[in-house]
């Protein structure tokens, strides 16, 4: 059983993106072991109910969102303006349980890898303790490589262990801008981190085959490790 924890450089850089791509893959192919997903934590409403809808027909999908608020804010600041606390050993439980139950499980953090968790705990800080391995997701645009160097130090300084880097497009992007934007030899020799790959943009994040097509484009060894021993 592996454990992936997919952070990301910031909001919105394509962690649920690559996520549903990765669960679809496995869904298509390897329907007959148990997957897990698990949204971490959520502000707002979002990334959970998505998995919910796109894998609502599946009996071995199990997704699960242990801890959410309805203010769409930073998880302390959610949890101060609501009045609650914010458990982590129970998430955590909810991960033991569904580590029992699965043969592969992906994990959702939220914003970035510096993002908070509480007023102590940064996901990168949950991310070492729990001993996650992690996948940092970049979004492909100007910048790209000042956010995966700053990541990675993060990630080096934090004692996470990183899997490797996946570039993820929001919109179309064009071979020169992936050229100019995402140096792939360049962001490795400064990071000294294996790129995994580029996931497209996808006009329809709903359509499971494309997502699972797409997925092609990754490291899919390296992902799921030695778990993938037979399609279906």
């Amino acid at each position: 059983m592996t454990t992936l924890l997919i952070a990301g450089t910031d909001t919105e850089s394509g962690k649920t993106i690559v996520t549903a791509a990765l669960a679809a893959y496995w869904q298509k192919y390897y329907s007959h072991q148990p997957l897990g997903l698990m949204k971490l934590l959520q502000t707002g409403e979002g990334d959970y109910q998505y998995y919910q809808r796109l894998f609502a027909d599946f009996t071995l999908v199990q997704v699960v969102n242990p801890l959410s608020f309805q203010t769409p804010v930073a998880p302390p600041i959610a949890a101060q303006r609501e009045g609650r606390s914010i458990p982590l050993q129970e998430v955590w439980q909810d991960l033991v349980s569904l580590q029992q139950t699965s043969d592969f499980i992906l994990v959702e953090g939220l914003g970035g890898l510096g993002s908070p968790l509480t007023w102590e705990l940064t996901v990168a800080d949950l991310a070492r303790e729990w001993r996650l391995l992690t996948v940092l997701v970049v979004p492909v645009k100007l910048g790209a490589v000042a956010k995966a160097v700053a990541n990675v130090a993060l990630a080096r300084q934090s004692n996470v262990k990183l899997k490797g880097i996946v570039f993820s497009c929001s919109e179309f992007v064009s071979e020169q801008e992936l050229t100019d934007w995402i140096p792939i030899e360049l962001i490795q020799q400064l990071t000294g981190v294996r790129v995994l790959g580029i996931l497209p943009y996808l006009p329809d994040i709903n359509d499971l085959n494309r997502l699972a097509q797409v997925s092609s484009n990754l490291d899919l060894e390296c992902l799921f490790d030695n778990l993938l021993l037979y399609k279906i």
